[in-house]
């Protein structure tokens, strides 16, 4: 496995965790350890970093790449599920959401559809239920709502009845190129400046994995974890994960009156610290950072 994947907003991630040295951090999404590599540079021996992956691969390859390095620890698990893991309170807390660049690039992964590859998707080979299991069983209906709300796909019931009569019939659908082609020939118009299937193989991503429940849990556990001051940045990739975070931090950074009490029945709990977005260097140099946003709070 290569090091040489870029991390999306990599110095305004730093900037935005304004990392002490002897700080507690945790990296929700390890990846291939570009984040992690640059809060490790600012910490001291005293500092340290917790950083977890649900992919097997990516935990392995971290503790290849870092090891040796006390002040790192690798937990193979779902973010969501850091307050098991962690038992104190940190500093800051880095989430880059969706999925890295080595597993779109690996076709056995199943989540290109560019390559031939298994109909998998699970960020979690070892757990979870497999795409080619979910959409042998799915209806139109449920199907149409996946690709309706998670794909914003304008033709998402034309694509579910094709995807399901295509499961259903002799030959089925036997890969992602297959898959693809299905979405693509189910749709009367195309969008000049994405491929057909971009839109549906989000979707059914964010199916397989529960990504936005998940998010949800998440940010929950990741706002508790917090010391006083402690730092939460979040990086986002669509308009639906986005959405949620920046809600989501609108009502933490907001007390809430109550008329009839005539009284604050709660205080805010974080600072809004904005957003940052890639540079336009950054995405002449790496186009899957186009769509990417960095919101951060502050812990009050």
């Amino acid at each position: 496995m290569s090091d040489n994947h870029a991390p999306v907003l990599f110095q305004e991630c730093m900037d935005a965790l304004a990392i002490r040295p002897d700080g507690v951090y945790i990296d929700g999404t390890f990846g291939r350890g570009g984040h992690s590599a640059g809060i490790l540079a600012q910490l001291g021996e005293q500092g340290r970093l917790i950083a977890f992956d649900q992919d097997t691969q990516a935990i392995a390859y971290g503790q290849q790449r870092f090891e040796g390095d006390a002040r790192i620890r690798f937990v193979h698990a779902n973010f969501a599920r850091m307050a098991e893991y962690v038992d104190t309170l940190v500093d800051g807390i880095l989430l880059d959401l969706g999925v890295s660049s080595p597993q779109l690039d690996n076709a056995e992964r199943g989540f290109s559809f560019m390559q031939s590859g298994p109909l998998d998707m699970r960020m979690d080979t070892q757990n979870g239920v497999t795409l080619a299991t979910k959409l042998a069983n799915v209806s139109v209906d449920e199907l149409t709502h996946v690709l309706k709300v998670y794909g914003e796909e304008k033709f998402a019931r034309r694509i579910a009845v094709a995807i399901v009569e295509a499961m259903a019939s002799e030959r089925g659908i036997v890969d992602t190129l297959a898959l693809a082609q299905v979405i693509a020939d189910a749709q009367p118009v195309k969008d000049k400046y994405k491929h057909p299937a971009t839109r549906a193989f989000q979707a059914l991503r964010i199916w397989v994995n529960d990504e936005m429940g998940v998010l949800r849990n998440v940010l929950d556990s990741a706002v508790n974890q917090l010391k006083p001051g402690g730092r939460l940045a979040v990086i986002s990739f669509h308009s639906l994960e986005d959405r949620m975070v920046k809600q989501y931090f609108r009502d933490l950074s907001r007390g809430r009156y109550d008329d009839a009490l005539r009284q604050v029945v709660s205080e805010p709990r974080m600072k809004s610290l904005g957003k940052r977005f890639p540079s336009l260097e950054e995405t002449e140099q790496n186009p899957r950072a186009r769509s990417a946003i960095l919101r951060v709070v502050e812990s009050l």
